[in-house]
């Protein structure tokens, strides 16, 4: 980080897909104003990040009160009920729904994304207590993830920076 740019670090600690997007559209706005970025991935953040997982984000409807179907691009102002959230295919249904309504808006996956902010310069670690904790190793995630780090660690190197917990 040059002393004299701006900095933002996002901590990505949610691996659901509604809340893998703010950090990566934020990051890339940041980066496409001259603003150095960093993305620190924790618990269940690292799904972001993992081969296994990038490409299988869902989007939970249960407990998600504020979920609405127009949104979604189902017509009309209906929320999803809390107790509909937990029917068997609600999950893949809300997930059909919003990754259908990114593709027609031309947003860019959650994979596609986090390659663009590597290609750019952002920097993207994983939390060595979570890769720890869920037995992972480097080789699991995705290119562009440059070091497992420790909570130390990545306060030493985004020191000064505004960072946003996600």
């Amino acid at each position: 980080m040059a002393d004299n740019n701006r900095h933002i670090a996002f901590i990505c600690s949610k691996g659901n897909l509604d809340m893998a997007y703010p950090a990566l559209v934020m990051g890339w706005a940041a980066l496409g104003n001259g603003i150095d970025v960093t993305l620190f991935f924790t618990f269940w953040g690292m799904d972001m990040i993992n081969k296994a997982r990038v490409d299988h984000l869902e989007i939970p409807p249960i407990g998600n009160a504020s979920m609405k179907m127009n949104m979604m691009g189902v017509p009309g102002y209906i929320g999803i009920p809390q107790w509909m959230g937990g029917l068997p295919g609600m999950t893949p249904f809300a997930t059909a729904l919003m990754n259908d309504k990114m593709k027609k808006l031309g947003v860019p996956t959650v994979r596609e994304y986090l390659q663009m902010l590597s290609d750019a310069g952002a920097k993207m670690y994983a939390c060595k207590m979570s890769v720890d904790m869920f037995g992972l190793k480097q080789e699991d995630f995705i290119e562009g993830v440059q070091a497992i780090v420790t909570a130390g660690d990545f306060m030493d190197m985004t020191e000064g920076a505004q960072i946003i917990f996600i």
